[in-house]
């Protein structure tokens, strides 16, 4: 009999160890699917972004396309010759530090482009005598070549000319017309 009630207690409590263990497996199972999901998730949302990236990269090819040397020479060339004249004040030929800035371009332009020249043309307003606007003019034009020779550009890119008070851009006989004649010109 005791036999008998250890075959019934093995007969009833193996079907509930089988399902307990069936349970516990299950839960493993169902732990492991989350875990493999929420990777996979976390995977797709790494290659969206990597994607993005890509794209991002070939969309600013497309607004910025690699220039040549030449090109990318011309387009400084441009942006500088927006950006050459250098005022003086009346009677004076020292450069104003306002525009160290502008020369410093021209200089950084011409030590990378040994190729290039520039001209560098003084100007005068209408007062004084013509020959006292040469000399001036000419005494503005080596002032600038001064700076971009201290700047490391070399003298044989280099030439100057002095127009005195030839080439006025302003005819007037303002105080406004004279400034703006009172000049030195970067020409390339």
């Amino acid at each position: 009999m005791q036999l008998n009630k250890i075959f019934k207690g093995l007969v009833i409590a193996l079907p509930v160890v089988t399902m307990m263990a069936c349970t516990s497996t299950d839960d493993s199972a169902a732990n492991a699917a989350t875990e493999n999901a929420r990777i996979a998730q976390e995977q797709a949302v790494a290659d969206r972004k990597a994607q993005e990236a890509r794209d991002s990269m070939v969309e600013a090819g497309k607004v910025a396309p690699m220039m040549t040397p030449a090109e990318e020479m011309k387009q400084e060339l441009m942006a500088l010759e927006n950006n050459q004249l250098v005022y003086f004040d009346f009677d004076r030929a020292g450069i104003s530090s306002k525009y160290y800035g502008v020369l410093d371009q021209h200089a950084a332009f011409l030590v990378k482009n040994s190729g290039q020249s520039v001209v560098i043309e003084g100007h005068c307003d209408s007062r004084g005598t013509p020959e006292y606007n040469i000399a001036l003019g000419e005494t503005r034009a080596k002032s600038v070549q001064t700076y971009l020779l201290n700047a490391g550009v070399s003298p044989s890119q280099i030439s100057v000319v002095s127009y005195g008070e030839e080439k006025p851009v302003n005819n007037s006989s303002s105080e406004a017309a004279f400034a703006e004649n009172r000049r030195g010109v970067l020409v390339y």
